[in-house]
């Protein structure tokens, strides 16, 4: 069974995180929630989620897959922690998918994972100096057989269905790899 990783930091957006948790696990994926430190974790609307586990013991496993939610300051959390950047080249360099949704691609490139590909991601989060390798591109989504990021919809209105359905056919391409 595939095995996945969505490490969530104090200021996550709530809805990226729980909605990648819940498809996925619907999907019949193990996912594993990792706080930094394995406490309580306050997102970004002041709504509390509780980690299953601490990222420290996380990472005492194998994942086939990392998940990174937006949302600020949760995404730069994420990007201030070390450990988040060496998991993400130990899945890189073991051919894992890594996902990175709004602001949270910004950790890729910081990582330096995204040299010489294309990306997007919420507008104003690859500032000058992490964007000079990297080819911006603007769609609602960009997918690689490695890394998936995504723009945030807007706020005014709910995922359209391409979105939806963009989103479905990865999760069951990813089910599929891993039987």
């Amino acid at each position: 069974m595939a095995s996945v990783l969505v490490p969530i930091a104090e200021g996550c957006e709530e809805l990226e995180a729980v909605t990648i948790i819940d498809l996925l696990r619907r999907a019949g994926i193990e996912v594993i929630v990792a706080g930094l430190d394995g406490g309580k974790v306050r997102a970004s609307r002041g709504t509390v989620l509780l980690p299953d586990t601490s990222l420290d013991q996380a990472m005492q496993r194998n994942f086939d897959m990392i998940v990174l939610p937006g949302g600020l300051p949760g995404a730069d959390n994420l990007n201030q922690d070390q450990r988040i950047h060496d998991l993400l080249h130990k899945i890189a360099s073991n051919n894992g998918y890594t996902a990175a949704i709004c602001a949270a691609p910004k950790i890729l490139a910081t990582a330096g994972l995204l040299d010489g590909k294309q990306a997007t991601g919420y507008p104003g989060i690859f500032c000058f100096e992490i964007r000079s390798n990297i080819a911006l591109f603007h769609p609602d989504f960009e997918y690689f057989r490695i890394f998936l990021t995504g723009k945030k919809s807007s706020r005014r209105k709910c995922l359209d269905r391409r979105q939806g359905m963009m989103i479905n056919m990865w999760i069951c391409d990813f089910a599929e790899d891993f039987p």
